[in-house]
């Protein structure tokens, strides 16, 4: 073993003991500004914590890289799925004529959206990567409408800090903060690659949040909430996620 002299001995605890006062420091400003998610208890709740609060502090209003069209991936595309249940089944035998999206919480007007509702107001479209934290990604178009103009429609409260979005599966379902949900390129996603949402990818409706990985963008979503505390939801980790050992924040 190579002997480690007394000079590096005592620079290695000095920089130690600067690194813990560090993350004491930005703990601290993270509780200050109310960056503290939901899932911060733990043995990693300080990394995610900081991680969260970082993201925040420096880059709240950035938006998720744009790809050129020639960039989009070519099928088939990674981590397809079937047709979760038989009431969603119900909904494709009839192309999805009642498919709704309620939306409720602290909203002042709480209400219903079809899919026609939704295609009738401002659209917009993107180019961005669907990265997963298991090694896949691949790129493609996806053409929905702003969750922003939907919960504006829906009269959002200013006391509102999250958003819980719902999938037909009653097992999954997920939540972003303010600053995602009011992001433009945050959508409600019903088109994608100039076509139809496919059911595969989350058809007839799915979120799509860019500035995280994907499996933040819950597919087959009905129902979206706006709360201003996440703790009455599952088991008050923000999400079903991190009950699997993921993140709820999962920025890119």
């Amino acid at each position: 073993m190579t002997p480690i002299s007394r000079r590096k001995l005592i620079t290695s605890g000095l920089a130690a003991t600067a690194g813990v006062s560090g993350l004491a420091v930005a703990s601290h400003l993270s509780r200050r500004f109310g960056l503290i998610p939901p899932d911060c208890a733990g043995p990693y709740g300080l990394g995610t914590t900081l991680t969260y609060a970082a993201q925040r502090l420096i880059t709240a209003h950035s938006p998720a890289r744009q790809f050129p069209r020639g960039m989009i991936s070519k099928m088939p595309f990674a981590n397809a799925i079937a047709p979760p249940n038989d009431a969603f089944k119900a909904h494709q035998a009839s192309g999805f004529a009642n498919w709704k999206l309620d939306v409720d919480g602290m909203v002042a007007h709480p209400t219903s959206f079809s899919l026609p509702d939704l295609r009738s107001m401002a659209l917009n479209s993107q180019i961005t990567e669907v990265v997963c934290e298991e090694g896949w990604s691949y790129i493609a178009e996806w053409i929905g409408t702003p969750l922003t103009d939907v919960l504006h429609c829906a009269g959002i409260l200013p006391q509102a800090r999250y958003i819980v979005y719902h999938s037909i599966e009653s097992d999954w379902w997920d939540s972003i903060d303010m600053a995602d949900a009011l992001h433009p390129q945050t959508l409600l996603t019903w088109g994608m690659n100039d076509g139809d949402l496919p059911v595969s990818f989350g058809g007839p409706l799915r979120l799509r949040v860019p500035r995280q990985l994907g499996y933040k963008s819950v597919k087959f979503i009905h129902r979206i909430t706006a709360t201003d505390s996440l703790k009455s939801f599952g088991k008050g980790l923000g999400s079903s996620e991190p009950e699997f050992g993921y993140a709820w924040y999962a920025g890119i």
